[in-house]
């Protein structure tokens, strides 16, 4: 059962071997799967792709039987398609996007998570309007890559908190074989669904939005009660949502060929990721801190 398991985390991309580092730390920590960003997520600043040694990694991942057709890409922070309070703004989102898309592309990345955006002074079918022309303008002018939008806690005014709003945006999107969804658990909780019952969720999921959809997983714990609209992620078995529903949701057989992404916190100066992923192969939780 543990050896079907897709599990990897966030992984870091960094010099001086970027992408093919990001391999390394992906093996290291005993992972079949991963997400990188293809630079700092808050800022514009990027490596030149020829630099990036994509090749390298690609050859690290064949060598280790990865699929590659399930690794994972996540946008900067910095988009917010639903911010067209200047004309500036609005193409300065866009058009980061695009250039993201297209980056993602060369890393020969399928699936590249965004965070939705922000609705600030509109109401939520403004927001929702605006994150549509965006997506609908980038994805014209991109290809192959599927753009997934993330699941949120409802932070502040963060729009995609339900799965309506998310069922909403991809109804309007023009060319749908180029639009997906991340479910973030964490981010599904503190939004006030409940993850005691995996196919319970699956099914709401299924009816609202279709379960054809659903790319990716980010699988964490969450510092919050449900409800809270927090956002703040916790390490597997040590937050409100607890190691065995999320052991339960991870191994659920209709998300079986669905990447797992873990985007727990540091403990100290140490990733956790190593330990979070034995955990989750084994079924045994324990406590990293000792």
């Amino acid at each position: 059962m543990s050896n079907k398991l897709l599990i990897g985390s966030h992984v870091s991309m960094k010099a001086p071997n970027y992408f093919y580092g990001s391999v390394l730390e992906t093996l290291e920590n005993g992972a079949n799967t991963l997400m990188f960003y293809t630079g700092a997520p808050q800022n514009t600043k990027r490596t030149p792709i020829e630099n990036c040694k994509i090749e390298e990694g690609y050859q690290l991942l064949l060598q280790n039987n990865i699929d590659v057709n399930k690794i994972i890409c996540h946008a900067p922070y910095l988009i917010n398609l639903a911010n067209k309070s200047t004309k500036e703004k609005e193409e300065f989102s866009i058009d980061l996007l695009i250039s993201e898309i297209n980056r993602c592309d060369s890393f020969k990345c399928k699936f590249l998570v965004l965070h939705p955006g922000m609705s600030l002074n509109l109401s939520i079918e403004d927001a929702l309007l605006n994150i549509i022309d965006g997506l609908n303008i980038a994805i014209a002018a991109t290809n192959n890559v599927v753009i997934c939008i993330e699941t949120m806690a409802g932070k502040g005014s963060e729009v995609g908190t339900t799965f309506e709003q998310v069922a909403y945006i991809i109804s309007h999107i023009n060319n749908k074989e180029r639009i997906g969804v991340c479910l973030d658990t964490c981010h599904i909780h503190d939004a006030g669904y409940d993850l005691s019952n995996s196919d319970k969720i699956l099914d709401e999921f299924d009816k609202i939005i279709g379960l054809n959809y659903l790319k990716v997983i980010h699988l964490n714990d969450s510092k919050n009660v449900r409800g809270a609209r927090k956002d703040r992620h916790a390490n597997l078995g040590k937050g409100q949502i607890g190691f065995k529903y999320l052991y339960d949701f991870a191994y659920n057989p209709r998300l079986e060929n669905i990447p797992k992404i873990l985007e727990t916190p540091r403990i100290g100066e140490k990733s956790p990721y190593k330990e979070e992923i034995e955990m989750l192969r084994s079924g045994n939780w324990f406590d990293i801190e000792k």
